[in-house]
């Protein structure tokens, strides 16, 4: 199966000409259903106060769903436009908004089944830090257990940890890294910031992400190893740093926890508030709660057919969208099914498609749908994703460059 278009490498260096329009809390995004707000929600660590009052504010403000990113975040549509100050203040009352000027660059996923000092470290710091501020809203960052769970999510700034307390800065899609101390990952973390900072300022191409850099300004790691020393870190220059791969959690129990998938990653304040206590949210759109929830209409054991089905928004809340994607998709989900994931996107921008991995791209056009190249008539659809999802994934080589920005 060829790779999807949106998963190819860049040829040319991006040139922009408007700043970052990524929605947050503070700044409302217009939307054909109302308006939409994006809360981060670093390493997708939530209070039980926190998630309490994400779903008030859903019902209060919104359309009473809330919906979580493929970053871990969560999602709130169909908000009044005068519901801006309201949503802050509620927001801010439980801990969600610790830095508004820095409310749209803290985006940290984590491996979910990980301790989450690491996350609350690298958060404060960006938080504390003004320079932070100037990031854009798809900057993002990854603190991976070892795993190399998040760490295949196409991060800008991977931190990566390794045995003896040590901890792996990578840059990007870089082969190489710099290694800190795990007490000094935040900073160094913070540092990687700036040096992409710097080198977006050099090369005036108001780059957003790594990626986005022109050759001529791409971020050494070598150089970065020195940055770190420069600021009394301990840092050594790892020329052929590891690159490991794991699965994400599968709907299920692991350990003292259960995973629950979240078919679509849309669920109701109802179905939120079944969930007890501390949440975590991982970027496949699935939470991790205690072993004892059982919260009806979501997936909690595998073998549903709506493991790897994702999807955008889709009409009616997009404008751009031609098809109600989500409504399609359940249409045949079931008789669809297949170990490779599939994306279902109402344009050709695929907003929100899988990252790290192989995916099946279908896609809306005028006249119904493209499964890759070929267009599909409606009564094949089920059989030819089928099919699609049941085809060998594409080679390693073709993965590993699937992180690319969106």
């Amino acid at each position: 199966m060829s790779k999807p278009p949106s998963a190819a490498s860049r040829d040319e260096p991006v040139i922009r000409d408007r700043g970052d329009a990524c929605p947050g809390a503070l700044r409302l995004h217009a939307a054909d259903d109302g308006f939409l707000a994006r809360v981060r929600i670093p390493g997708g660590l939530l209070t039980a106060r926190q998630a309490a009052a994400l779903g008030l504010a859903a019902d209060r403000f919104g359309d009473g769903h809330l919906e979580l990113t493929s970053r871990g975040n969560v999602q709130l549509r169909g908000l009044r436009e005068e519901c801006g100050a309201g949503l802050a203040e509620l927001l801010d009352s439980v801990g969600l908004l610790p830095a508004p000027s820095h409310e749209r660059i803290r985006n940290i996923v984590a491996s979910p089944l990980a301790d989450p000092a690491p996350v609350r470290a690298l958060d404060r710091v960006l938080c504390a830090d003004p320079k932070a501020a100037a990031l854009s809203g798809r900057f993002l960052f990854a603190v991976d257990d070892g795993r190399g769970d998040v760490a295949a999510l196409g991060p800008d700034v991977t931190l990566l940890a390794q045995p003896g307390g040590r901890v792996l800065i990578r840059l990007g899609v870089s082969p190489d890294a710099a290694e800190v101390a795990a007490a000094d990952a935040a900073r160094a973390a913070l540092e990687a910031a700036h040096h992409f900072l710097d080198a977006a300022a050099e090369a005036g191409t108001r780059a957003w992400r790594i990626a986005e850099l022109p050759a001529e300004h791409a971020l050494d790691a070598r150089e970065f190893t020195l940055r770190l020393v420069g600021r009394g870190m301990r840092a050594r220059y790892v020329p052929d740093a590891p690159r490991p791969y794991a699965d994400p959690p599968a709907p299920g129990v692991h350990g003292d926890a259960l995973c629950v998938l979240v078919p679509l990653g849309r669920l109701s304040t109802d179905q939120w508030r079944e969930l007890p206590g501390e949440l975590r949210i991982t970027p496949w759109r699935s939470l991790l709660v205690t072993a004892d929830a059982r919260p009806a209409g979501l997936v909690t054991a595998p073998g549903s057919p709506w493991e790897s089905v994702t999807a955008c928004t889709g009409r009616p809340g997009c404008a751009k969208s031609l098809a109600d994607v989500r409504a399609d998709a359940r249409a045949v989900a079931e008789r669809a099914r297949g170990p490779l994931p599939v994306h279902w996107s109402g344009c050709e921008r695929r907003c929100g498609h899988p990252r790290g991995t192989a995916w099946v791209d279908l896609v809306a056009t005028p006249d119904g749908y493209r499964l890759g190249a070929d267009p599909v008539a409606p009564h094949e659809l089920a059989a030819a994703l089928a099919a699609a999802r049941n085809q060998p994934p594409v080679p390693e080589a073709a993965v590993s460059e699937a992180a690319v920005k969106k």
